[in-house]
């Protein structure tokens, strides 16, 4: 028997971080893919909601909710919210990252001189915000016996990345973490899995992507000379959640255009 299997038919999405990059695409996949609901975070309100509008555009149905995942009572309050609405979260793409929030109060200073207040912008939403988007949804699927979990991380948490070591640190942290979670939910029915992406087209890095002479330079070290467009981490996000990956866990999958050939 011929059937689809990347679909996400019936199942309720949440996607953290959404309102724009990354996660806007992957919100905006898993609605083509059949997904029965998508749940749009963002700390902004404006951006959740303009993303689930064109989720609605495209026939699925979808709520905007501004959490910050920092917070764990905001995120536990989000999924209460999102079960309310749609049923319990099927699937969780843990998206959220970069500097946080603010990322104009983070200093670009050596991480030993830099304050505690930098560190933890950077451990707050790459690591906390994992833990607390994950504590808040696993319960419910371990009960119902399915879950998909997919965490994007980054290079700089396989490799380690010149002045970025806290952020390495960080989604060092959340790959591990997630790693551990398969370990524990895998009996459960739930698996939980790792995108490890490189340098990607983003509002977030445009001041890098957009200059032609930093471009230049940054891409003589990926072995496929363009940067990553959201689309590229999309793909693999749904494949992921769909019953395609039924029988993976605990591997982390590097989409970075040759960046890395670490294993």
């Amino acid at each position: 028997m011929n059937r689809q299997i990347l679909t996400l038919e019936g199942r309720t999405c949440l996607v953290t971080g959404a309102g724009q990059g990354v996660g806007r695409r992957i919100a905006l996949h898993f609605a083509g893919a059949g997904a029965r609901a998508v749940v749009v975070n963002d700390f902004r309100a404006d951006r959740a909601e303009a993303v689930a509008e064109e989720v609605r555009a495209l026939g699925g149905e979808a709520v905007g909710i501004a959490a910050d995942v920092t917070d764990r009572d905001a995120v536990e309050a989000m999924v209460a919210k999102a079960a309310e609405a749609f049923g319990p979260v099927d699937v969780l793409v843990n998206n959220a990252g970069n500097m946080g929030a603010k990322p104009d109060e983070v200093e670009p200073a050596p991480f030993w001189s830099a304050s505690r207040a930098t560190w933890d912008a950077f451990l707050g939403v790459n690591l906390y915000g994992v833990l607390n988007c994950s504590s808040a949804v696993l319960p419910a699927m371990m009960e119902r016996k399915f879950g998909r979990l997919v965490t994007i991380v980054s290079d700089a948490g396989r490799v380690g990345e010149p002045g970025l070591e806290i952020y390495s640190a960080a989604k060092a942290g959340a790959a591990g973490f997630t790693r551990a979670v398969a370990r524990t939910m895998g009996r459960h029915g739930v698996t939980a899995n790792n995108i490890a992406i490189a340098t990607t087209r983003t509002p977030g890095v445009a001041d890098v992507t957009e200059d032609p002479e930093r471009a230049r330079r940054m891409l003589g070290q990926y072995v496929i000379r363009r940067f990553g467009e959201p689309e590229d981490i999309a793909n693999m996000a749904l494949f992921l959640a769909s019953d395609a990956a039924s029988w993976i866990t605990g591997q982390t999958y590097p989409v970075n255009g040759g960046y890395s050939f670490a294993l």
